[in-house]
């Protein structure tokens, strides 16, 4: 049965950057289930796996755009150093979960100072090419 809309799908798969470290991997888990062409997984990879049958595998290789977008220079913001929990010192390279007003996102902060810290809101992988290695466990 081929991968198409509707179908749900179950995938062992292993996500790497172009140098080769991993940022996301199915192995000692279950495989990761979802409903083609629903959505719930980045546009370039679905894409890639439209057509494939139980027990294919494949290369995905999966463009910025695609994926969780290019970098967007204004998701970087000044935040005042009061605005900061007196338990958190912030240091650049931490990553944090910032609560807006619809969800929580994961932000980094890319500079301090003793007025301000700049706040990345882009996503982690926003800007990069992702590959994945997957398999096809099944298609019901």
């Amino acid at each position: 049965m081929k991968i198409e809309n509707g179908k749900t799908v179950a995938i062992n798969y292993k996500g790497t950057l172009e140098d080769g470290s991993v940022f996301d991997s199915s192995e000692g888990r279950e495989p990761l289930e979802f409903v083609f062409g629903s959505g719930s997984i980045i546009p370039g990879l679905e894409k890639g796996l439209e057509g494939l049958e139980e027990g294919d595998t494949k290369t995905v290789v999966v463009e910025a755009k695609d994926a969780y977008g290019d970098i967007n220079p204004e998701a970087v913001q000044k935040v005042g150093m009061d605005q900061f929990p007196e338990n958190i010192k912030p240091e650049v390279g931490m990553q944090l979960m910032a609560q807006t007003q619809t969800a929580e996102v994961p932000v980094t902060i890319t500079e301090v100072t003793d007025e301000y810290v700049m706040v990345d809101f882009n996503h982690p992988l926003a800007g990069k090419k992702l590959i994945f290695d997957v398999e096809i466990v099944s298609v019901k």
